[in-house]
């Protein structure tokens, strides 16, 4: 027959380990705000200058862990309509067929699924980058203004990304002797907690 010290022994482990799962931390949902986040693509125009592409009001959403810091779940989507250019004569052929082809192919898109911390605000986001109907992998070097580890509930979370891709990976083969093959991506982002 059981004894009341045995019975009790499973409920006072149970009694003591709830507290500890309720505060251990869950993973947090963040949206992008768009009003306040920004893309942009620069390359470099006949060897000496470069021109930058904007892509203002970026959506998108992420979900960060304080347990799992390496998991990741963050998405970018970008409106290739909304592309902005330094003159009307680039903005037509970044709106064409020869790059972006903004009638077929409207949406931008990374999504990262892996992040390695190198420093408490430097991270490496490993995804992928879909532009014009191909999808190639790309790695964001990521710097947060605040370890977001420590981010609270309700903190906004700032980052900078930048990457480096080969447009012709991605079907943007025209103009190769005026238009630099390397486009360098800036990611301004801001995410809200959810």
């Amino acid at each position: 027959m059981a004894t009341l010290q045995h019975m009790t022994r499973p409920i006072l482990l149970v009694a003591l380990a709830l507290p500890l799962l309720a505060a251990a931390p869950a993973s947090r949902s963040y949206r992008l705000d768009e009003a306040r986040s920004l893309v942009t693509a620069r390359v470099a125009f006949f060897g000496l200058a470069s021109k930058t592409a904007r892509f203002p009001r970026p959506s998108g959403q992420a979900e960060l862990s304080q347990e799992r810091p390496d998991a990741i779940g963050l998405v970018v989507d970008i409106d290739a309509r909304g592309l902005a250019a330094p003159d009307p004569v680039t903005l037509a052929r970044l709106r064409g067929p020869d790059f972006f082809d903004i009638e077929h192919h409207p949406r931008v898109r990374f999504a990262g699924s892996r992040m390695t911390m190198t420093s408490p605000v430097t991270a490496t986001i490993a995804g992928e980058l879909t532009a014009k109907g191909v999808t190639r992998p790309v790695t964001l070097q990521v710097t947060f203004a605040q370890p977001p580890g420590k981010a609270g509930p309700q903190d906004p979370i700032h980052l900078t990304g930048h990457a480096t891709i080969n447009r012709r990976d991605f079907g943007m083969t025209a103009w190769p002797l005026i238009v630099g093959r390397m486009v360098k991506i800036t990611i301004d982002g801001w995410l809200l907690p959810n």
